[in-house]
């Protein structure tokens, strides 16, 4: 990408694991990159090894679900940076448990943080998109999307990413934006080292018991996600839009 053509990426949850490697990416292709996080700490860290690396980048402590946090930050990355034309909404959480055993203020919250911010997230950077008659947004699903037991929350607001996904290609595609779902397999980050925990056993053998089951036996890293972002807001990906692309070892849908 030249000086002339260079754009601005901004990552949602981007202080760590797969937001931090998404926005490394980003970087690496070229982009400016306005990384988002709750993660102060988090964010200092990946923004100061981006600079030194002679990359651009700003990092935004701010709260996804916030209408005016959000607004107020992609206000500020078009300043600093350049207009957002590139938005990979990465940021979740999850609040895991059976049906019967969860609260209320889970379902809230995750539903907050993975649908209610993406919107916020989408819908504020769109304008920016548009006026440049180019764009390309990424949403974070999951194969949890497909169904998967103690995260009806999370299930239910990955799937909804999906149909989301779908009606912003339908809306934003006659403006040259394209927007497009990456839905990860089982992925190594602190977020499954923190679930391998709460079940009592080690990441090792966590990670072993779900290479087993996976056709290509091994887990995933949050490279093979960043890459398939990476090729999402690239210019090759201009007739791709719409879908949703299962990184996951094997077939999942």
């Amino acid at each position: 990408m030249t000086e002339q053509q260079q754009r601005t990426a901004l990552v949602t949850g981007a202080g760590r694991g797969i937001g931090a490697e998404i926005a490394r990416r980003l970087a690496f292709d070229g982009f400016n990159i306005a990384a988002i996080d709750l993660d102060k700490d988090g964010l200092d860290a990946l923004t100061a090894e981006l600079t030194e690396n002679g990359h651009s980048a700003v990092g935004i402590v701010a709260d996804i679900s916030d209408e005016t946090a959000v607004e107020t930050a992609v206000a500020r990355t078009a300043e600093e940076l350049g207009a957002p034309v590139v938005v990979v909404n990465n940021a979740g959480i999850i609040r895991d448990n059976l049906l019967f055993k969860m609260a209320v203020s889970d379902w809230d919250l995750v539903m907050n943080v993975h649908l209610r911010g993406s919107f916020l997230v989408a819908r504020a950077a769109q304008k920016h998109m548009v006026q440049a008659k180019w764009g390309r947004i990424v949403n974070l699903s999951s194969t949890s999307a497909l169904g998967n037991r103690g995260q009806a929350n999370y299930s239910a607001a990955k799937a909804g990413l999906q149909g989301f996904t779908k009606t912003l290609a339908l809306e934003l595609g006659p403006f040259g934006v394209t927007a497009n779902a990456i839905a990860p397999g089982f992925i190594e980050t602190e977020m499954t080292a923190s679930t391998a925990k709460r079940m009592g056993i080690t990441f090792e053998d966590f990670t072993a018991q779900a290479a087993a089951a996976i056709p290509a036996r091994r887990t995933g890293k949050p490279a093979d996600i960043a890459n398939a972002v990476s090729f999402f807001a690239s210019e090759n990906a201009g007739f791709v839009s719409g879908q949703v692309l299962y990184v996951a070892g094997g077939p999942k849908a």
